[in-house]
């Protein structure tokens, strides 16, 4: 099991947009195409208050490019991402890492 860190960095005043977008959209169409989250945080206390910070979790990183292309290929999620852009973008950038645990650790 590996787990992806996304950080997505909202343009000023966007945020609201983009959390509206995966709870009403997104979610949705991650579970029929079997993409599964383990959480997503917004910055209470920190550098900023525009990110939304989210962990997926795969079984290897094959599972992660297939899933992740068939996702991003969707006719229903690239309606759902121009019309929740259509005043403007959300994202002023975005940042993942691919996550492996260690050793010691309660997350494997």
């Amino acid at each position: 099991m590996i787990h992806e860190l996304r950080i997505y960095h909202c343009l000023p005043g966007r945020l609201p947009k983009l959390l509206e977008r995966f709870e009403r959209h997104t979610l949705r169409i991650w579970e029929r195409h079997g993409i599964r989250q383990a959480g997503f945080w917004t910055v209470a206390i920190g550098p900023s208050n525009h990110a939304l910070y989210y962990l997926l979790a795969w079984q290897d990183l094959a599972e992660r490019t297939r899933l992740w292309e068939a996702f991003r290929a969707d006719p229903e999620w690239q309606q759902v991402m121009a019309e929740s852009e259509k005043d403007g973008p959300i994202l002023s950038h975005v940042e993942n890492m691919i996550l492996q645990p260690t050793a010691f650790s309660s997350v494997r």
